[in-house]
C-alpha cells in the first residue's frame, strides 16, 4: 500500500488510501487540498456502504462531518482534481475536468475492487471556470437518493458514502445552504478524460491513460491481440448493459455529454435526472435540454454517439495506419447495437415474467409499450401491476384499471397468457419473479423535490430519511410503503429537473 510518493500509507487512517491515479503524470490532474468548510455538521452516513467498503462505521461516521466536509484532511490521502474534456449538448469543450470536485483517493474493497473516494462541492479548482466550486444542499441530496435507489435496483452506479451541511450560503437562483456528498465510484475516469489529452494531440498521454484503464478495470484485455481494441470493446458493452437497465426502469440521465459517461460502464453525475411516472417515449426533464437531446427514447443512441468519441481518441493504438485503424474501429462500434438489442429483448422478457426465448417476444413487448404510451399510463405501476392480472378478477382490475383502453390492453393480455403457457411454470412463480424484477419503489420526482424543499426551507431531514428508507427496499410490498409507490397527483407533478450548479 502506497502513496503518490511510493511511500507507505499508514493503516491507522480513517480509510486505506492505496492512490493509483496520483502517481499518474501532473498533467492528469491538479493537486489542491479542498476547501475548509466553517460549520460541517452531517446529514447522512451510508453504514452499510461503509462496511461494503471495509472500513469501520463508527470510526469513519464519527469523523466524517470534518473530513467528509474537506475540514479535515485524512491521513494518507493524496486530494486532485481531475482533467478532463467534453460534448456538452454536441459541443466540444476541451478543458472541463473537476470543478467543484476532489478526489480525496483510493481504497481497495475487501472483494479486491479499487474505489475512489470523492468530495462533491468541496470547492473552487483550476477548473471551476466561473464557478463557485461549491454544491447546494439540494443536488447533494437528489445524487445520495438517486444513486443509493440505483444501487438497490441492481444498476451500476456511483454511490453516496455521506451528506454533510457546510455551514455556508451559496448563491444560485436564491440563497441555498451548501452541502458535501462523498461519492464513491470504481472509477472517474470518462470517455472526456480520453478527449481531454486528444484536443491536445498527446497520443503518450492516451496510451498511459488506457494502459491504466486496461490494468484497473479490464485486465482481460491484456491478453488480446490488440488490448486497446478490446478495451474500447469492454467499454461498448459496458455501455450498451447500462442504458439497457436505464430504460428498464423509467431512468432519464438528463446529461449524457462525454465528461459523464463512464469508461466502467456506471451512472455517474447525477444531475437534471429523473424517472418518468407517465409513460412517454419523447420524454425530457432536464431545463436545460431545449431540443430534447438526451430524451428517454434517445438514450441508446446518445450512448453509441459517446462511444464513437472514445474510438476516435484510441485511433493511433489500433494500428499504424489510419484506414486500418478506422476499420478496426468501426468493426467493434458496430457490435453495439447488436449487444444493445440482445441485453434489452432478454430484460424486457424478464419484466414480462418470459424466461424462454420466442421470435414473437419483441412484438408483444413493443404492444406493450404502445398501449402505455397511447394511455399514458405510469411505468413502474405498469409493470408492477401487471403480474397482478394473473390473479383474480379483483387483482387483474388493479392492473386494466390503469389504461383507458380496456377493450385493446385485455386483447393483450389474452395474447401474453398464451405466451405464459410455453414457460411451463406456475403463475404464482411467474408472478414472484415478476415482483422481484419490476420495482414498486422508484425515487418519484415529487417526493425527491419534496424531501428537498424541506431541507432547504427549513432545514428538515425527516421526508429524507423516510425516502431513503423506502427506496432501499424497491421490491417490497409493504403496507407501509403505499405512500412511496404512488403516482404524483396532478399537483405534484414535476416537469424539470435542474442541475444545481
Amino acid at each position: 500500500m502506497t502513496s503518490e510518493t511510493g511511500t507507505a500509507a499508514s493503516p491507522s487512517g480513517v480509510f486505506p488510501f492505496d492512490n493509483s491515479y496520483a502517481r499518474l503524470p501532473d498533467g492528469f490532474f491538479a493537486r489542491l487540498d479542498p476547501a475548509r468548510m466553517p460549520e460541517p455538521e452531517l446529514i447522512a452516513f451510508n453504514t452499510d456502504l461503509a462496511t461494503e467498503l471495509g472500513l469501520d462505521p463508527e470510526r469513519v461516521e464519527t469523523q466524517s462531518a470534518r473530513i467528509l466536509s474537506g475540514a479535515e484532511l485524512p491521513e494518507g490521502a493524496s486530494p486532485i482534481a481531475m482533467a478532463y474534456a467534453g460534448h456538452q449538448f454536441g459541443n466540444f469543450v476541451p478543458q472541463l475536468g473537476d470543478g467543484r470536485a476532489i478526489l480525496l483517493g483510493e481504497i481497495v474493497d475487501p472483494t479486491g475492487v479499487r474505489r475512489d473516494i470523492q468530495l462533491k462541492g468541496s470547492g473552487q479548482t483550476p477548473f471551476s471556470r466561473m464557478g463557485d466550486g461549491r454544491a447546494a444542499i439540494g443536488p447533494v441530496l437528489r445524487e445520495y437518493i438517486v444513486s443509493e435507489a440505483m444501487n438497490a435496483l441492481g444498476v451500476p452506479t456511483t454511490r453516496s458514502l455521506a451528506a454533510v451541511k457546510t455551514g455556508e450560503t451559496v448563491l444560485r437562483e436564491r440563497p441555498l445552504p451548501g452541502a458535501v456528498l462523498t461519492r464513491v465510484g470504481r472509477s472517474h475516469v470518462r470517455v472526456g478524460t480520453f478527449q481531454y489529452f486528444a484536443a491536445r494531440r498527446d497520443g503518450d498521454a492516451i496510451r498511459i491513460l488506457a494502459d491504466y484503464v486496461i490494468d484497473r478495470h479490464y485486465p482481460a484485455a491484456k491478453e488480446a491481440a490488440n488490448p486497446y481494441v478490446a478495451l474500447l470493446e469492454g467499454v461498448i458493452k459496458a455501455q450498451a448493459e447500462l442504458v439497457v437497465r436505464w430504460m428498464q426502469i423509467g431512468f432519464i440521465h438528463g446529461v449524457m455529454n462525454t465528461d459523464n459517461a463512464s469508461i466502467t460502464g456506471d451512472t455517474i453525475d447525477y444531475g437534471p435526472c429523473a424517472f418518468m411516472d407517465t409513460y412517454h417515449p419523447g420524454k425530457v426533464f432536464s431545463s436545460i435540454d431545449h431540443m430534447g437531446r438526451y430524451a428517454y427514447s434517445n438514450q441508446p443512441g446518445i450512448a453509441h454517439w459517446n462511444l464513437y468519441r472514445l474510438a476516435e481518441t484510441l485511433l493511433h493504438l489500433f494500428a499504424d495506419e489510419q484506414d486500418a485503424a478506422i476499420a478496426a474501429a468501426e468493426t467493434v462500434l458496430s457490435k453495439y447495437q447488436e449487444q444493445y438489442d440482445a441485453a434489452w429483448l432478454a430484460g424486457m422478457r424478464k419484466k414480462l415474467g418470459l424466461t424462454l426465448e420466442d421470435p414473437n417476444d419483441k412484438a408483444l413487448i413493443e404492444g406493450f409499450l404502445e398501449l402505455m404510451s397511447i394511455d399514458q399510463t405510469d411505468f413502474t405501476l405498469s409493470f408492477r401491476h401487471l403480474s397482478k392480472a394473473l390473479g383474480d378478477d379483483i387483482d387483474s382490475n388493479d392492473f386494466k384499471a390503469l389504461f383507458r383502453s380496456r377493450s385493446k390492453i385485455e386483447q393483450w393480455l389474452d395474447t401474453w397468457k398464451s405466451r405464459l403457457k410455453l414457460e411451463e411454470r406456475s403463475t404464482s412463480d411467474i408472478a414472484i419473479d415478476m415482483d422481484q424484477t419490476n420495482p414498486a419503489v422508484i425515487p418519484r420526482n415529487h417526493l425527491v423535490e419534496q424531501a428537498i424543499a424541506d431541507a432547504e426551507d427549513n432545514m428538515d431531514f425527516a421526508r429524507f430519511h423516510a425516502l431513503m428508507a423506502a427506496i432501499r427496499a424497491p421490491f417490497s410490498n409493504a403496507k407501509n410503503m403505499e405512500h412511496f409507490t404512488k403516482p404524483p397527483g396532478r399537483e405534484e407533478v414535476v416537469y424539470q429537473t435542474f442541475c444545481g450548479t
